[in-house]
């Protein structure tokens, strides 16, 4: 089995909700509006782009793609896949997604869960201490 894994990291905002029913993401951007209602993570310290080789890689040969969030102690998980058709070339965003819609932003199809899914715990750490730095591992898994 073939692994590539990455952290980012990043911090929350007041006014993240994840409410969004069919994605999530993480940005760079900094500012944040309330209707942006499937940010999860702000000022991201990378976006599609910056992923390294080897973890892009796996991803678009439709690895198996594991998403764990964690502030403060609290974490959760999103479980998904790569595709091949997946460019990963935006430089500001990674979105999750439930469906298999590809845009350069998508790091991931067939989400498990989107932004309305996350532990609502988390979901309050990054909204009310949205200070705190957040750790966001992405794992690529893929038999060889």
């Amino acid at each position: 089995m073939r692994t590539a894994e990455e952290i980012i990291r990043g911090h929350g905002h007041p006014n993240i909700r994840a409410l969004h029913k069919t994605t999530f993401e993480i940005t760079r951007e900094e500012h944040l509006t309330p209707r942006g209602d499937c940010i999860i993570v702000v000022g991201a310290d990378r976006g599609a782009l910056h992923l390294s080789d080897d973890l892009k890689k796996l991803i678009q040969r439709g690895a198996k793609v594991r998403v764990i969030i964690e502030v403060d102690g609290v974490r959760d998980e999103i479980v998904g896949k790569g595709n091949p058709k997946l460019t990963l070339t935006d430089p500001i965003s990674l979105v999750g997604r439930k469906s298999e819609y590809v845009c350069p932003r998508t790091f991931m199809v067939k989400a498990n869960k989107s932004a309305r899914d996350l532990n609502r715990e988390l979901i309050m750490k990054l909204r009310e201490e949205f200070w705190k730095e957040v750790t966001v591992r992405i794992i690529a898994e893929i038999d060889s």
